[in-house]
């Protein structure tokens, strides 16, 4: 089963090329594949005759959307088109990676696959409209959401994960302020690379169906009390600011809960991701190791 991931040098993509079988696995980076060309989309798609193609890669500069949404539409909604395309010619599966950044965060319970969408943002539109090209272009396609992600490296368009940030930051003695009032389900990229891992052979097979799939991490979280917990967890004493999303200023909006319901895969009997808490401990023994 031969899958190609594409935008295998972020930081999901480099936590799934690490989990797949390496002799079956094609990783595509920027580098090896401008996914905003669609003539290079298909023409590669069609020598590599793949059974999967992931697709990794994402522009999730969400306040620089706010800017410039045209960057974000080409490589979060018009390259999913193209990759969806392509796959349907060879007859492959999509697995279209997106956000919990398509809900508006007006709920109060964790938001199932089957929720309608709300996109607030230039980004979060950018990859609902990349879930719905991928889902009408590709009979065979699966749509992952997270929510939250890091990595070792983090995401380069960042400057690091998050919880690396929060780290240096604080080591540094500069002052940390972080938003108390938006929650969600801070996901290690490396467990939803062991998920998607499991479920890759069952769509091959036939016995998992095309659709919407969530993969977080258990549990939620606002970011401050991420944040909290990364500096308890990695020994670090410093002391951490709440602050609103309002008094952020950020340009692009932010749900205030987008915490996902697992619900596809508990019923395909897959088992849950491990609690948000247990795989941040995790991540860190890791990055100490």
């Amino acid at each position: 089963m031969r899958v190609v991931v594409v935008g295998a040098a972020g930081q999901l993509g480099r936590e799934l090329v690490r989990a797949l079988p390496p002799t079956s696995t094609i990783a595509l980076s920027r580098a090896d594949l401008d996914v905003r060309d669609a003539g290079a989309v298909a023409a590669r798609i069609a020598a590599l005759r793949p059974a999967i193609v992931i697709n990794a890669a994402a522009d999730n500069r969400v306040d620089h959307a706010e800017r410039a949404p045209d960057e974000a539409v080409a490589v979060n909604a018009l390259a999913a088109a193209a990759l969806a395309a392509a796959c349907r010619a060879q007859d492959a599966w999509l697995v279209q990676m997106s956000t919990d950044y398509v809900f508006d965060g007006r709920a109060s319970v964790p938001y199932r696959e089957d929720d309608a969408p709300n996109p607030l943002g230039a980004y979060a539109r950018s990859k609902l409209a990349g879930e719905l090209l991928a889902r009408a272009l590709a009979p065979r396609h699966a749509v992952v959401r997270t929510a939250g992600l890091y990595a070792t490296g983090g995401s380069q368009a960042k400057g690091g994960s998050f919880v690396d940030r929060l780290l240096a930051q604080a080591r540094s003695g500069a002052p940390l302020r972080v938003v108390a009032d938006q929650v969600t389900a801070p996901t290690w990229a490396r467990d939803v690379a062991a998920a998607l891992g499991r479920l890759l052979p069952r769509f091959a097979r036939g016995d998992a169906p095309a659709g919407v799939y969530h993969a977080t991490n258990a549990g939620s979280c606002s970011w401050h009390e991420f944040a909290c917990a990364a500096l308890e967890l990695a020994g670090v004493d410093a002391r951490v600011e709440r602050i609103t999303g309002a008094e952020l200023q950020a340009p692009a909006p932010r749900p205030a809960y987008s915490v996902l319901a697992n619900t596809r895969l508990t019923t395909l009997g897959e088992p849950p991701l491990r609690p948000w808490r247990d795989a941040l401990a995790a991540y860190l023994a890791d990055q100490s190791t």
